[in-house]
């Protein structure tokens, strides 16, 4: 064997301490820590299985080496094996170097998605609108779980703000079909080209719609928040939202000072409700805050290299008359825009992913 893979040997040794702690029943009384630690053991599963397959077929390449030098008609045998088992030894090597480069460790968690209405008035809010509803379809086809936090109309049916949740119904097996690994690549601005339906004379105007994506918290205790550092305000709800509207203060806006991070809601009756969920969100955007200072303070972005933490870049442009859309990041371009804003988006999503894996591939090449 020309390779040993030694920096396996921490990985696997850290897979059966895991494995040990996920049989313990008193481990799942938490149910954020048996989630971390169920997503990192599906991480780790990857690197075990691949680091397995490789094992095996070098050692039957090996050994059918050793037979096939013997010679006689059983050598001749083995020797006509040896190509196939040679380039299956080669395959399982480059599968195993492909899952040792480090990857997103938040891949396999939850996320937080907010879209904002940006330039074009209503007209941004339609289509602020049209991405929610995209993201909804696309989570639906993917048997993801999604739940609106917080939403702020816009007069003509749009939204000019809205936050939901988008979970998977139980931890991935690979990471690579988190949540957060295919919808982190979404962050950014998207442009929309078409007639608004404001617009009396057919003409063609370009407007802009805001996407954040955090991933979510699931354990309370990874991200630290003193009492002491909130301003929790309670107000009255006004909008959609039922008998309450107006009669009660169940509203809340809490104000993280040391960041000035603001986060509101009012779409739930109760002021705890509205409250938790507040926490919520900020629990998410102080963990991507923390994670993001981490990574320009270390100069080393180990989250995305194909989303970058600029979220005002233009990524995406939605083109109705053409029928287009295209990605400005990859080069992605296709004219079966209805589909995907029916929710057909793993096309776009994989141009993204395939761009950041092979990004860093090349890194841990030049390493």
């Amino acid at each position: 064997m020309t390779e040993s893979f030694a920096a396996v040997e921490p990985l696997l040794a850290e897979h059966a301490d895991i494995e040990t702690q996920l049989a313990d029943p008193a481990v799942h009384a938490d149910a954020g820590r048996a989630r971390t630690l169920g997503r990192r053991y599906a991480e780790l599963n990857q690197v075990v299985g691949a680091y397995r397959a490789w094992r095996e077929a070098s050692d039957d390449a090996e050994a059918a080496a050793e037979l096939a030098a013997l010679g006689g008609e059983d050598g001749d045998a083995f020797a006509a094996e040896l190509p196939g088992l040679r380039a299956a030894e080669e395959e399982t090597r480059e599968r195993l170097r492909r899952v040792l480069v480090p990857r997103d460790p938040d891949d396999g968690r939850d996320v937080i998605l907010e879209i904002k209405a940006g330039e074009g008035g209503e007209e941004s809010a339609l289509f602020a609108g049209d991405l929610l509803r995209m993201y909804l379809r696309y989570a639906e086809r993917r048997g993801w779980k999604t739940e609106v936090l917080e939403s702020t109309d816009s007069d003509l049916g749009g939204y000019k703000d809205v936050q939901v949740a988008v979970k998977a119904r139980s931890t991935p097996s690979d990471p690579a079909d988190g949540v957060w690994a295919n919808l982190k690549y979404e962050g950014g601005v998207h442009r929309v080209q078409r007639v608004p339906v404001t617009e009396s004379q057919g003409r063609i105007h370009t407007s802009a719609a805001g996407v954040l994506v955090f991933p979510e918290v699931e354990d309370a205790g990874e991200v630290e928040i003193d009492p002491n550092d909130l301003r929790i305000d309670v107000y009255r709800s006004s909008g959609p939202g039922g008998q309450s509207v107006n009669t009660t203060d169940s509203a809340v806006r809490v104000t993280h000072l040391p960041t000035g991070i603001v986060v509101s809601m009012q779409n739930e009756k109760s002021q705890l409700q509205n409250r938790e969920q507040a926490m919520r969100v900020l629990r998410a955007r102080l963990l991507a805050a923390q994670q993001e200072a981490a990574a320009a303070e270390a100069a080393d972005l180990r989250r995305s290299q194909v989303r970058t933490v600029d979220r005002s870049e233009r990524i995406r442009t939605y083109n109705f008359p053409e029928n287009r859309i295209a990605d400005h990041r990859t080069g992605y371009k296709a004219y079966n825009l209805d589909q995907v804003l029916d929710g057909d988006l793993d096309p776009v999503v994989r141009s993204a992913v395939e761009a950041d894996e092979a990004a860093r591939l090349a890194a841990a090449g030049e390493a």
